[in-house]
């Protein structure tokens, strides 16, 4: 294997032993690590994507990243809690469905039918004793091959913005 003689300023030395420290010695192997890493994350925005970063599980959850680009998103609220949905196009021309969900609250016991009909029916029921439950937050992300795999998936609102939005390429070069 050929050898490659690198040229490291003193001020950037710090940085290479720490880097060879977390590689267990083998400098080479994080030089090339870092370098596939940014060649890869380069190429995709040159090609219009960019570095998406999400969270996936409950709670804080585990962070996931992929190149990407936006193509819609969408989100509704009720009376136990929120979700958020995010649609995207990876660079190898996967749907990437990221879906956040806030904590649940849930109404139970005797008078949970009127906690869930509107703050008219609240009257006159003002007791402390009432009974609820709380599932934690959390978000899942599903890839799907086509866009005809993505419509389960979704609410009905959103496939057919991304559909349509899905039919637009990332980068149109004009001829002008």
């Amino acid at each position: 294997m050929p050898n490659k003689t690198i040229y490291v300023s003193d001020e950037d030395l710090p940085l290479f032993r720490r880097a060879q420290e977390l590689v267990g010695g083998n400098l080479s192997a994080a030089i090339t690590a870092a370098l596939r890493r940014f060649v890869e994350v380069e190429e995709g925005r040159l090609d219009g994507f960019d570095e998406i970063v999400v969270r996936v599980g409950q709670g804080l959850g585990r962070r996931q990243r992929f190149s990407g680009v936006l193509l819609g998103e969408w989100g509704r609220s009720t009376a136990q809690g929120a979700e958020h949905y995010r649609v995207y196009r990876s660079r190898s021309g996967k749907f990437v469905v990221h879906i956040a969900r806030s904590e649940q609250n849930t109404a139970v016991g005797a008078d949970a039918d009127k906690w869930n009909t509107g703050w008219r029916s609240w009257i006159g029921n003002w007791s402390a004793d009432q009974t609820w439950t709380t599932t934690p937050a959390e978000s899942l992300l599903h890839v799907a091959d086509t866009l005809e795999d993505l419509r389960e998936l979704l609410p009905a609102e959103l496939y057919d913005l991304v559909v349509d939005t899905a039919r637009h390429p990332v980068i149109e070069d004009l001829q002008i």
